[in-house]
C-alpha cells in the first residue's frame, strides 16, 4: 500500500472526495480518478505510517476534468482518536486517511519547506533562514476551497487542493507586494510546486500566521448585531460602529491597488475593451438565468446597466487585481488591515484571474460584503424583517466609509465612476445568487434583494 495508489484505493478515494467542502465537482459524476504524480513525503516503516503526497486527476461524466492534490496516509491498526474525522475508509487491511491532518506528515512537511530541497516530483522555495522545524501543526475550520495548516503561532501554509496549471496569482502578487515593502499582505516565507501539464504549477504558499487578528467578517457583523441590539440608536452612535475600520480598510485597499499598479502590469483599456467587457458580463448573466429562475424578471435591467459599459468612451485604466475581495479576506491586526488570498475567484480559470481588469471590481467586492454582513442576519431571521431598516443604515454608511477611505488614500473617488460600479456590484450579486441557489437557498433573499435595488438605481 505504500509504494503504490491501487485502483481499490482510487475507487475509495472517488467515493469520498464528491463530499469534500474543497471538491468543485459536486454535482457532476465522476468517471474516473487516477494519480499523475506520487512522492513519498514520510515512510515510518515501524509504525506503519505511510505518506505520499499525489496529485489526482478527476475525469466526470461531461467530459471535464480537475486535478486535485492530496496528503494521501495509511496505517496498520487502529486510527488514533485524533484522526477518525480525517479517514477516507480501509482498503486491504490499511486504514486511509487525509494526511493534511496528521501533524506526523505536517511536520515531514514543513521540515522539506525549510529544507529547500526537491523531493521526486515536489519543489520547494525558502525565502526566509529563520523558520523553525519545532511547530506543532493544526488545520483551520471553515475553508471552502484550499486547506491551511497553522504551525504553532509564527506560520501558516495554505495548501491549495484544486489545482490549475501554472503560478498561483495568490503567491505571485503577494511576493510582489511585500518585496515592495507593503505592509498590507503577510509576507510569504516559502512554497511548493510540481508540474501539472508540463508547468511548474504552485501547490501551496506559506506566510507569517498573523496571530492576535481579528477578522474582518466577523468585527462587521458583530457591529451589525450591536446595532440590532439597540432600539433607538443610528449606526454611527452605537459602541460597535464600524465606520472608522471601514474607511481605513478603504485606504489600505487604494494602498494595495496603487503598489498593483505599480510592480505588475497595468494599462489603460480603450472602448473595445469595455465592450469585450460588457459582452462578458452579458454571458455571465445569460449563465445565471439558465441556473437561477428568481433572476428572470431582473434580466432586462441588469442588460441594461451592462450595455451602459458597452458605451464608455473614456479609457479605463486596468491592472492586476485581487478577484474576489470581501470582508473574510481581510484581517485587523494592532498595525492595520491585512489582505489575504489573492488567487481570485478559484472556480474561474486561471487566465481570467490573472487577466487586467478595473480595480473597481474590487472595491465592487467589497461593497456587496457590506450588503452581506448588514443583511444575513435578516435571512436567518425571518420574523425581524422589522431591523431591514437598520441593516440598510449600517450597510450605508460602511459602503460610503470605505469609499472615502479608497478616495482620500488615491484621489479617485470609486462612485464617480458611476456606470462600472454599479455593473461590477450587479454582476458579484448574480454570482452570489448563483452560489446561494446552489448551496444556502434560504439566503437568496440576499443578493436578490441587492439586485432589485441595484437594477432599479439610474446612473449619475
Amino acid at each position: 500500500m505504500n509504494a503504490v495508489v491501487d485502483a481499490d484505493l482510487l475507487h475509495l478515494i472517488s467515493s469520498w472526495l464528491p463530499y469534500q467542502r474543497w471538491f468543485a465537482g459536486k454535482g457532476r459524476a465522476i468517471d474516473a480518478v487516477d494519480v499523475e504524480s506520487s512522492s513519498v513525503l514520510l515512510d515510518v516503516g515501524a509504525d506503519d505510517v505511510h505518506v505520499r503526497h499525489i496529485v489526482l486527476r478527476v475525469d466526470d461524466v461531461d467530459g471535464g476534468s480537475d486535478r486535485y492534490q492530496l496528503l494521501l496516509g495509511t496505517r496498520t491498526g487502529d486510527v488514533p482518536q485524533r484522526l477518525l474525522h480525517a479517514v477516507i475508509g480501509a482498503a486491504d487491511g490499511w486504514a486511509v486517511y487525509d494526511a493534511v491532518h496528521d501533524e506526523e506528515a505536517t511536520a515531514a512537511l514543513l521540515r522539506r519547506l525549510i529544507g529547500g530541497e526537491d523531493l521526486d516530483t515536489l519543489r520547494f522555495g525558502l525565502l526566509s533562514d529563520s523558520l523553525s522545524p519545532d511547530q506543532r501543526s493544526r488545520v483551520l475550520s471553515g475553508e471552502q476551497s484550499n486547506t491551511s495548516i497553522v504551525y504553532g503561532e509564527d506560520y501558516i501554509l495554505k495548501v491549495f487542493r484544486r489545482l490549475q496549471a501554472g503560478l498561483n496569482p495568490d503567491l505571485e502578487i503577494t511576493r510582489a507586494l511585500a518585496d515592495a515593502g507593503s505592509h498590507h499582505v503577510a509576507p510569504p516565507l516559502a512554497w511548493l510546486d510540481g508540474d501539472v501539464d508540463g508547468q511548474p504549477t504552485t501547490l501551496g504558499m506559506m506566510q507569517c500566521y498573523q496571530r492576535g487578528a481579528s477578522d474582518g467578517w466577523a468585527m462587521a457583523t458583530a457591529s451589525v448585531r450591536d446595532l440590532f441590539a439597540e432600539g433607538d440608536l443610528h449606526a454611527d452612535e452605537v459602541g460597535g460602529d464600524f465606520g472608522g475600520e471601514s474607511e481605513r480598510l478603504g485606504a489600505a485597499t487604494a494602498e494595495v491597488h496603487a503598489i498593483m499598479a505599480r510592480t505588475l502590469t497595468s494599462a489603460t483599456a480603450g472602448p473595445e475593451e469595455s465592450q469585450a467587457t460588457a459582452q462578458q458580463l452579458h454571458d455571465r448573466l445569460d449563465a445565471a438565468v439558465a441556473i437561477v429562475a428568481e433572476l428572470a424578471p431582473y434580466a432586462e435591467a441588469l442588460r441594461a446597466a451592462y450595455d451602459e459599459v458597452a458605451l464608455l468612451s473614456d479609457p479605463v485604466p486596468v491592472q492586476r487585481v485581487h478577484g474576489d475581495y470581501h470582508l473574510g479576506q481581510v484581517l485587523r491586526t494592532q498595525d492595520g488591515w491585512v489582505l489575504l488570498d489573492f488567487e481570485g475567484e478559484p472556480a474561474r480559470p486561471l487566465s481570467e484571474r490573472t487577466a487586467l481588469m478595473s480595480p473597481l471590481r474590487d472595491v465592487a467586492g467589497m461593497l456587496r460584503s457590506f450588503d452581506y454582513a448588514a443583511r444575513h442576519l435578516l435571512a436567518e431571521r425571518p420574523g425581524q424583517q422589522h431591523l431591514a431598516y437598520r441593516a440598510n443604515e449600517w450597510a450605508e454608511r460602511n459602503r460610503d466609509a470605505f469609499c472615502d477611505g479608497y478616495a482620500k488614500a488615491s484621489g479617485s473617488d470609486p462612485r464617480d465612476a458611476t456606470v462600472l460600479l454599479r455593473a461590477f456590484e450587479l454582476d458579484k450579486a448574480v454570482y452570489e445568487l448563483v452560489y446561494e441557489a446552489r448551496n444556502r437557498p434560504a439566503w437568496i433573499s440576499i443578493p436578490l434583494g441587492s439586485i432589485e435595488r441595484l437594477a432599479a438605481a439610474t446612473p449619475a
